[in-house]
């Protein structure tokens, strides 16, 4: 039986994922937005930081996170970003569909994750991530805009969201252009950590 289709962002309490520009990835509002995962055990090992780090319940959800993703899908400007921080072992670990306009062969890099560029549309990289993913689920990766593609058309099954204490004031907002006119959200769990609120819900249509 074919897994979910999910997402699993952090964002700021006042609605934003990422900075505008690209060059402030890794700057100083987006590393406090990310702040509680840096830490955590599980986190450090996979990105392999070091031994040691946090465990308990954020820990989990990471570990979980993870575990239940059989396959990735993308947009372009996500990939390019990635490409330049992620280490030469890639955080994934299983096979990435880039959405682009670009044709380009498999990368393929060490500890088992495998880009895909995909060219005709949104539904074809989630057709072929469902194939890779068998009867794990496939998780929406980012960026913004290609969330809520999949949201718009139909696509998320459900989405879990770490809300961070942290005002961005401006940037990408995660449901800015959302088609609230079709989508309708049923809460699933509200979990309280530390340092971020756990939020997760089923989407159907309104």
């Amino acid at each position: 039986m074919a897994g979910k289709v999910f997402f699993s962002v952090s964002m700021s309490l006042d609605g934003f994922i990422a900075p505008e520009s690209s060059e402030d990835l890794m700057g100083q509002q987006w590393m406090e937005l990310q702040r509680w995962v840096f830490p955590l055990r599980f986190f450090r090992e996979n990105l392999k930081l070091g031994e040691g780090g946090e465990e308990g319940r954020d820990n989990d959800i990471v570990r979980e996170t993870f575990e239940r993703t059989g396959a990735s899908v993308m947009g372009k400007r996500m990939f390019d970003a990635g490409e330049k921080m992620w280490p030469e072992e890639a955080p994934f670990h299983t096979p990435v569909f880039v959405v682009t306009h670009e044709k380009r062969a498999p990368w393929e890099r060490p500890g088992g994750t495998t880009f895909h560029f995909v060219n005709d549309g949104i539904e074809t990289a989630l057709d072929q991530a469902r194939e890779a993913a068998g009867d794990r689920d496939v998780r929406i990766a980012g960026g913004g805009a290609t969330i809520l593609e999949y949201v718009n058309a139909g696509l998320v099954d459900e989405f879990s969201i770490a809300l961070s204490p942290v005002l961005f004031g401006s940037g990408i907002r995660l449901f800015e252009g959302v088609d609230a006119a079709r989508v309708a959200l049923e809460p699933v769990r509200a979990e309280p950590s530390p340092r971020v609120t756990h939020l997760t819900y089923t989407v159907r249509e309104r």
